[in-house]
């Protein structure tokens, strides 16, 4: 009965393997050489121990440790000490996201496309499918791991030897791992790809949320969070092996559960019953602006909640963050104070780019959705059954997207006032975080302007937009850390943005970048109404 179930999982394997082909390496190479590269600029960027704890300083705030988690070892701040507490975390979540989307492109999308029903009439295992794409991805995590040890002890810092190394591979591994299991698990429950990619992300920004309210407050909370268990495996540090032993075992437990819902329901179905539509569509449905509302109504408003989360959790600790500036040399040499503004204000600036950058996956993850109806042939028969035009239906997607971008941002902005207002004795002004905030509103544009001109033009390479906007998150969020150049910063619209209060309102600037997204809007439209819709 088992064997029956599982049979020919090994030639499903090669299949995926052989789909893969380019997906995986491509993964793999990315991560490992990002982690290696940055561990790199981190050893030349701090030569000395004393340059070192200097910057260890300014990682003790409570408003990093919730971005990063909490310093191990900052008494004795090595670069290997530096690398786990600073890569660690953002790394594991683009870990994380890999694996959502992989896992994602192999169970419910396969099933909703009926490639799954096409297998199943071969003399193929029930659960063949699904434990296949389990095998290989954790074997993709395995070699992650040893990839990335392997290539960090290659680098040769004392501080970083094999042991270490290798746990550090192994954390980034095992969280692949669990988020492997959290997806085929969400695979089951929803009935759709738009659900399975939608609970899976909520639930990666759940821990996320969780640790980060734990880091700072709660050591017991952390520990509901796995983001929160390979932290403290305090890498290069203490090397404490158990949170590894506990993700996988995880792991373990929802791949199995998932097996086992997978062999009770029926193809094409999820275990969370889809409730019975209306039997007459409402006018906005039926309009081109209701119908991708409707399509992503479930990741529109789970995104909206995220983001109000996300600037609570931030705001929380608002509280201490004066104390900590004032109290820390070096903080205080590097923000400089200016006369009329806090050394919190200051702050806020670093912290609204981070923002803004997280509120601009919303929104082009809506565009975006565009060419995945393309993909499946919904797009054509838009345009011929309900006589509507490509201008048309290209800018219902780009109007929603521009809707999301702006009450994401707002959301973030009312949950950190909301939260600073309460902890803080002489709270900042709401108008300061809404001017800090609205004010990279037109480099959002820009990154909805570039998947527009894509989408447009090139809509099979329309998915670099991400690279476009990690490289981004790396340059604003890490450059200064890392001592990138200037005109690294340069390349991304974020970086062309005054940072309010600190700075002056520079119009022109602002102006410039806003003309930038115009252009590539404009021309996004003009390439999408001559190109061909499905090739």
């Amino acid at each position: 009965m088992w064997v029956q179930l599982f049979h020919h999982t090994g030639k499903m394997i090669r299949l995926i393997v052989r789909r893969d082909r380019m997906r995986l390496p491509i993964w793999l190479i990315a991560l490992t050489v990002i982690t290696v590269i940055s561990a790199s600029s981190l050893a030349g960027a701090f030569h000395s121990q004393e340059e070192r704890q200097a910057i260890a300083e300014t990682m003790k705030n409570p408003a990093v440790t919730a971005m990063v988690g909490p310093g191990y070892g900052v008494d004795h701040y090595t670069v290997g000490a530096m690398m786990a507490h600073q890569m660690l975390l953002f790394t594991a979540i683009a870990v994380a996201i890999m694996s959502i989307l992989l896992v994602t492109r192999h169970t419910r999308t396969d099933e909703e496309e009926g490639r799954i029903e096409f297998i199943r009439s071969l003399p193929v295992g029930r659960l063949s499918n699904v434990s296949a794409t389990v095998i290989v991805l954790f074997i993709t995590h395995v070699l992650l791991a040893l990839t990335i040890g392997f290539g960090l002890f290659a680098l040769g810092f004392e501080s970083m030897d094999l042991h270490g190394s290798l746990l550090y591979g192994a954390a980034l591994g095992t969280t692949g791992m669990f988020f492997t299991g959290v997806t085929v698990l969400f695979a089951q429950a929803s009935g759709n790809t738009r659900g399975t990619i939608g609970f899976s992300f909520a639930a990666l920004l759940i821990a996320y949320l969780i640790r980060a309210i734990g880091d700072v407050s709660s050591e017991a909370l952390s520990m509901l969070s796995p983001l929160g268990w390979i932290l403290r495996t305090e890498v290069y540090v203490s090397h404490i092996w158990w949170p590894v032993f506990l993700t996988v075992a995880s792991a373990l437990i929802l791949v199995g559960i998932a097996l086992y819902l997978n062999a009770i329901r029926d193809l094409g179905a999820g275990i969370i019953p889809s409730r019975p539509g209306r039997r007459h569509a409402s006018n906005f449905l039926l309009s081109p602006l209701g119908l991708p509302f409707r399509l992503q109504r479930t990741g529109i408003i789970a995104w909206a909640i995220g983001m109000l989360l996300l600037g609570l959790s931030y705001g929380s600790v608002f509280g201490d963050l004066e104390t900590f500036l004032n109290s820390n040399d070096m903080m205080r040499e590097l923000l400089q104070p200016m006369e009329g503004l806090s050394l919190t204000e200051q702050y806020l600036t670093m912290l609204m780019s981070v923002i803004t950058i997280i509120s601009t996956i919303p929104p082009l993850m809506i565009l975006l959705k565009l060419k995945g109806e393309e993909k499946r042939q919904h797009t054509e028969q838009m345009l011929a059954c309900a006589a509507v035009s490509r201008s048309r239906l290209l800018g219902s997607y780009f109007i929603l997207s521009m809707i999301m971008g702006f009450v994401v941002l707002c959301l973030a902005n009312i949950g950190l006032w909301s939260a600073a207002t309460a902890v803080m004795d002489d709270p900042i002004s709401f108008a300061t975080m809404l001017q800090a905030s609205m004010v990279y509103l037109p480099a959002i544009w820009v990154m909805i302007g570039v998947t527009v001109l894509l989408l447009g033009f090139l809509p099979t390479f329309a998915s670099i937009t991400w690279l476009y906007l990690g490289y981004s998150f790396l340059v604003i969020y890490l450059g200064e850390l890392l001592q990138f150049p200037d005109w690294m910063g340069k390349l991304t619209p974020f970086g062309h943005i005054p940072q309010l209060p600190v700075e002056e309102f520079d119009v022109i600037q602002v102006i410039a970048v806003t003309c930038i997204a115009i252009v590539l809007v404009i021309s996004g439209f003009i390439g999408y109404k001559r190109r061909d819709i499905g090739a």
